[in-house]
């Protein structure tokens, strides 16, 4: 069974980078799951190997990886609600802890997990909107400027051509490398309208997190020949 999610939206709900996540991964053989979530689309696709351990495995469309934020944020989430309530992940990378506030989910981890991105501060929010892709020259890249310094807000845009996603709507990843660069609290506005609280802990790991919505559960089968 397929459940898709928005991790990351705003407070109206709008906005959230899509999620599939598979409860029931184990069920889908390891050789068949980068070709799920090749034909899925979403930016990442959980496979959920243990629902009581939270062992679980996260591929773009083109890769696998050892840790990504917002399908750990939504899939936290997403076992909360369907009555497993999560103290830590296990995602390829590590333990990563979780905590709840109210409707809001977060995890922690060590940002030197996350895949690598390179960050490029400009004048304005307007010169983000303005991009019609990553600037030349980058590969895994967040266009981002203060929205307002004193409050920690940021406008942002992340290209992640790297791991198969054009233009990413929310990533967590890539918070979890920018708070380790800032070394402050910081809320991120990023894609059409998706918003990731961030901060930095004491012990060097950093906390991400944020609203998620179930939008579908449906089944699902692979195309033939896949």
């Amino acid at each position: 069974m397929l459940r898709t999610l928005r991790v990351f939206c705003a407070a109206d709900a709008s906005g959230g980078n899509e999620l599939g996540v598979f409860l029931d991964g184990a069920e889908v053989p390891d050789a068949e799951r980068q070709a799920v979530a090749h034909d899925l689309g979403y930016s990442e696709t959980v496979f959920v190997d243990d629902v009581e351990r939270a062992e679980l495995r996260i591929f773009t469309p083109e890769v696998e990886l050892a840790l990504a934020g917002h399908p750990l944020v939504g899939t936290a989430w997403l076992l909360r609600e369907t009555g497993t309530v999560p103290e830590l992940l296990r995602p390829p990378a590590g333990e990563v802890s979780v905590r709840f506030a109210d409707e809001l989910s977060f995890v922690a981890a060590d940002p030197e997990w996350a895949p690598r991105f390179d960050f490029v501060e400009v004048d304005s929010p307007a010169k983000v909107d303005e991009l019609d892709g990553a600037p030349e020259g980058y590969g895994n890249v967040g266009v981002w400027a203060w929205l307002d310094q004193d409050a920690g807000a940021i406008r942002e845009r992340v290209f992640v051509p790297e791991e198969g996603i054009p233009e990413d709507e929310a990533t967590g990843a890539a918070a979890l490398r920018l708070v380790a660069e800032l070394g402050r609290e910081i809320e991120i506005h990023q894609g059409r309208g998706s918003v990731i609280r961030a901060c930095p802990l004491d012990d060097g790991r950093v906390e991400i997190g944020g609203a998620t919505v179930l939008d579908e559960v449906r089944s699902y089968r692979a195309p033939a020949g896949r």
